[in-house]
């Protein structure tokens, strides 16, 4: 059977527990952490936090459908219409890259429009598409993953995109 990746919903600050429980029914699941520093009125700490709050990607065949929704805290599948939305592997795989890439290469002088849609046309995530909101002095292109409605921020150089439209 062919698995799929799929975005849940979980009760919120529950990510680390659910991700647990996903590890004791043998369910293969993604959550992206991020380590931020946070500061309080006393004290700065480092901490660790998912990158994206309440959700959890779950890589199932179909017969685990259902077992995923047993685990405690799981609310549902992130879905349209009714039914669960499939993500595209290079999405994961584009997540896993952004959380693993340190500094971004050298980039092009071209000029980059707000609004224009971009691929990624070398590297890990080669295929990746996304909406370019803007381009700062570090080149921050954020690319805004449609399964999840979730945007995130992903430092890639401009010579390694293609603008589509």
């Amino acid at each position: 059977m062919d698995k799929s990746w799929f975005a849940i919903y979980v009760k919120s600050r529950t990510e680390k527990k659910v991700s647990a429980e996903l590890d004791k029914l043998g369910i293969d699941h993604y959550l992206p952490l991020l380590k931020v520093l946070k500061q309080w009125s006393d004290r700065k700490k480092w901490v660790v936090e998912p990158l994206f709050k309440s959700y959890i990607f779950v890589h199932i065949s179909p017969s685990q459908y259902y077992e995923v929704l047993k685990a405690y805290n799981v609310v549902r599948y992130i879905s349209f219409e009714g039914k669960a939305v499939a993500i595209p592997p290079q999405q994961i795989e584009a997540i896993k890259y952004f959380l693993e890439d340190a500094e971004p290469e050298e980039v092009t002088s071209e000029s980059w429009e707000k609004g224009q849609l971009v691929e990624v046309i070398s590297g890990h995530m080669t295929g990746l598409a996304g909406e370019l909101v803007e381009v700062k002095k570090k080149h921050k292109v954020r690319i805004k993953i449609e399964a999840i409605n979730q945007v995130i921020f992903i430092q890639i150089p401009k010579n390694k995109l293609r603008i589509i439209y």
